[in-house]
């Protein structure tokens, strides 16, 4: 089965992309989605002194305030009604994906298939609506506390405030589902890809203009440009490299035939957890940091203060959590994604077995013990490629845009896009392959 898909996949031209109507539909549908996240990221949040705005994010542009507008696509910048983006729904699922390992009530969910997914997500959804609110009353109290931003400072405002951009950010949940299951998949990821993307362009230019004006010397940014290569060279061979673990299958007798035994693969991908540990490490830094960039410091206990100044962006403190959070949530989430004991059970089921292992409970350790060893490599690797280049960007000056979270996700979002794409092609020609065998066996039969 696998070298059939393979040899689909080498396949796969111009002319088959050409006939793939419903992938077209699924393109055009995405790109519409993602046209529309972009307009919104331009909408102003009503009641802001847009000059006033304008100059205090200048003034906090290099720290968390920047890597939150990073993920937003620029809202924060604007104070967009997206300004909050797609970060409380990510929030809300760490937590209830936490809370799954820990509440037996939602760990019983989990395991009723498709049902319990439906109460999960749904949970996930009253949390994105309980984090977004907070994050939005705090957003909207941070503006009245500067002066000069809001125009008319009051509990209109406020509300006001805090429903534009909870509306905000529950319409974009709401396009990310659309995105997964009428687009070309990864929705969320998408959406955050978008807004990194979008300001790829203007980080670079800004770059070369810091080089112009003599703010940083050629060889920093050429340093930088080889970096950022050899990054995304690192992560698209770690993104596609696998552990493949050998499947046998005996010989089985259906009536009067023997069926010889075949073999196959059970692929291992060396980092399972994808751009996901990134997203929830920047997400959880971002949550308290944020609110925090918008309050008034003065007003603040000297303590809550230096946890504040410890925690910016570029700060030792900062890296180490990062670094931290990373290699803990690339271990939690593989965890989540796969099963080694659900995978044993169906290899068994099948008939299948691991060479030299015995089916069941020693297979399940096997695996979960390989598991374990590419995971740390995996965990290594998303360290290595977010923090080196933030490092870079934390000392020079250099936008956000061009660091290490950016272009995982970037480049991640981008692979996987790819893979869908070709799966939908794929699909596509096997239906066109069971159709001629239908008219063939029909032709036959006449």
């Amino acid at each position: 089965m696998a070298s059939a898909a393979e040899q689909l996949a080498s396949n796969l031209n111009f002319s088959t992309f050409a006939k793939a109507e419903d992938l077209k539909r699924r393109l055009w549908f995405t790109l519409a989605a993602l046209l529309v996240y972009r307009l919104g990221t331009h909408i102003p949040l009503p009641g802001l002194n847009p000059e006033a705005y304008a100059q205090a994010f200048r003034g906090q542009a290099g720290g968390i305030l920047g890597l939150f507008n990073m993920f937003s696509g620029g809202a924060v910048q604007r104070m967009a009604i997206f300004a909050l983006g797609i970060m409380p729904y990510i929030s809300a699922s760490i937590i209830v994906q936490l809370m799954t390992s820990v509440v037996p009530a939602l760990e019983n969910l989990k395991k009723e298939g498709e049902q319990g997914r439906k109460i999960i997500n749904q949970y996930t959804r009253y949390g994105t609506v309980i984090l977004g609110a907070l994050q939005a009353y705090g957003i909207a109290a941070g503006l009245e506390s500067g002066q000069g931003l809001v125009v008319d400072p009051g509990w209109f405002f406020r509300v006001s405030t805090v429903l534009t951009l909870l509306g905000g950010t529950m319409f974009l949940m709401w396009l990310g589902e659309q995105i997964t299951s009428r687009g070309i998949g990864n929705g969320i990821s998408l959406i955050i890809f978008a807004g990194i993307a979008a300001g790829l362009p203007t980080a670079l230019a800004g770059t070369l203009e810091l080089g112009r004006t003599g703010a940083l010397s050629t060889f920093l940014i050429l340093l930088v440009i080889i970096v950022a290569i050899g990054v995304i060279g690192v992560i698209v061979f770690v993104e596609r490299a696998q552990r493949r673990l050998l499947i046998q299958y005996p010989k089985r007798q259906v009536g009067n035939r023997m069926f010889q035994g075949d073999t196959s693969h059970l692929p291992l991908k060396l980092n399972t957890s994808g751009v996901i540990p990134a997203i929830f490490a920047s997400s959880l830094l971002l949550l308290p940091a944020t609110l925090a960039g918008f309050a008034n410091t003065t007003a603040m206990p000297s303590w809550a203060t230096s946890i504040v100044a410890a925690l910016g962006h570029g700060q030792p403190l900062y890296m180490v959590l990062y670094a931290a959070l990373i290699a803990f949530f690339a271990f939690f989430y593989t965890a989540i994604v796969f099963n080694p004991k659900d995978t044993a059970d169906n290899l068994k089921k099948h008939g299948g077995f691991i060479p030299g292992i015995r089916p069941g409970e020693r297979t399940a350790e096997y695996i979960d013990y390989v598991l374990t060893r590419i995971t740390v490599i995996g965990a290594i690797y998303l360290v290595f490629v977010c923090i080196l280049p933030e490092i870079l960007v934390s000392q020079t000056g250099i936008p956000l845009s061009l660091g290490g979270t950016s272009l995982l996700i970037v480049v991640s979002v981008t692979l996987d896009t790819v893979a869908q794409i070709q799966g939908h092609l794929i699909a596509q020609q096997y239906e066109g392959l069971i159709k001629k065998s239908k008219l063939r066996g029909g032709k036959r039969g006449r």
